[in-house]
């Protein structure tokens, strides 16, 4: 695989820098890794997205569902929309 999957993994300096900077933030290790492993599997899919389909049209919606599912993930996590037993509020 390309190692351009793995450019979605800078986003994680976001938090890391406001680690530093702020005391509100508050990641532990497990919370780098679960977000990365989610980064990683985003980066994956839109690379197989990409190779596989011709069509920008269809491409751009299944790099959009990838991303909704992604968002929902993540927001589960963090405050628990569905009120799930792994949400983080």
């Amino acid at each position: 695989m390309a190692e351009r999957i793995f450019y979605p993994l800078f986003l994680l300096l976001i938090p890391l820098i406001g680690m530093v900077i702020t005391d509100e933030i508050n990641w532990s290790l497990f919370d780098f890794i679960i977000m990365g492993s989610l980064l990683m599997f985003l980066g994956i899919g839109i690379y197989f997205v990409c190779n596989r389909s011709k069509n920008l049209k269809i491409r751009i919606l299944y790099i959009g569902i990838l991303l909704f599912i992604l968002f929902i993930i993540w927001a589960e996590l963090a405050v628990g929309i569905f009120g799930s037993p792994f949400a983080g509020s």
